[in-house]
């Protein structure tokens, strides 16, 4: 396997998933960050247009994602001009995953046209900091993903922790990268990548043990103020747990390079 989907030969809509897509919690179901990713592929697709780029995409999950083939949709559903310029600068587009059982995921997106030439932003209220890099952290066994299936998307990501750990209870610091293209014979976009990572926000910060309790996020939002730069995109996470079983997951998303937006989750939380 050297993807997560593979599209179908006949038919450009369809995409069968290999077991690298695999969660943790059920052996038939999909770990969220795989079909976010793919939602992301599918939203680049749409109507492409060079010139713009995604500012924000929302995921909302409908149910358990099954290692499925999976059918995809995208239409762009608003377009304007906002700025003085000619053509559009704003869209929105709305994309579907379905399974034979219908719609699994959504996802909205507005997509911007930055402006020309650039905004003269004053350089103390740019975003500025950063995490030390994945290249200053050891790999380490304690910091593997805590899953029982010797194949899944956790064989398909590699995790370096700068703090915390998958068990480690709390706040963690992780740097993230895909080993393989989310569809195969494509190339990995930003935007791609940064779906993916950004989904393991209520994993790598989690606050309850993996063995008693769950924390699944019924959602996913990723603002980027910029594209990230290279393979490795870094989580500085937190994860707000209630006694209601409602819960919040809070990113702040970095390339080797800076700041890159934020990425926010729901959580649905409860005993297993």
């Amino acid at each position: 396997m050297d993807a997560f989907y593979l599209p179908d030969s006949s038919d450009p809509d369809l995409f069968h998933p290999t077991e690298l897509t695999r969660g943790p919690w059920s052996p038939n179901a999909q770990h969220g960050g795989a079909p976010s990713a793919l939602l992301g592929y599918v939203i680049e697709q749409c109507e492409p247009r060079p010139e713009c780029r995604v500012g924000r995409v929302t995921v909302e999950f409908l149910g358990p994602v099954p290692i499925a083939p999976l059918r995809a949709e995208a239409r762009v559903t608003r377009a304007e001009a906002r700025v003085a310029q000619p053509g559009r600068s704003v869209e929105l587009i709305e994309a579907t995953l379905s399974s034979d059982r219908g719609p699994v995921l959504k996802a909205t997106a507005w997509r911007l046209r930055p402006v020309e030439p650039e905004l003269d932003v004053p350089t103390e209220m740019l975003p500025t900091g950063t995490r030390p890099g994945p290249d200053t952290v050891t790999p380490s066994p304690d910091h593997s993903f805590p899953s029982t299936q010797p194949v899944g998307f956790h064989t398909g990501v590699e995790y370096r922790f700068v703090s915390g750990a998958f068990q480690t209870p709390g706040p963690a610091v992780c740097w993230i990268r895909l080993r393989y293209s989310i569809v195969a014979g494509t190339s990995l976009s930003p935007l791609q990548r940064t779906l993916a990572a950004a989904d393991f926000g209520n994993g790598v910060s989690s606050v309850l043990p993996w063995g008693r309790y769950f924390f699944i996020n019924t959602d996913l939002t990723v603002t980027l103020h910029r594209d990230p730069v290279g393979e490795w995109i870094c989580l500085d996470a937190a994860t707000y747990p209630e006694h209601s079983g409602i819960g919040l997951a809070e990113s702040r998303l970095f390339d080797q390079t800076g700041p890159i937006g934020r990425g926010t989750q729901t959580l649905l939380l409860g005993t297993r």
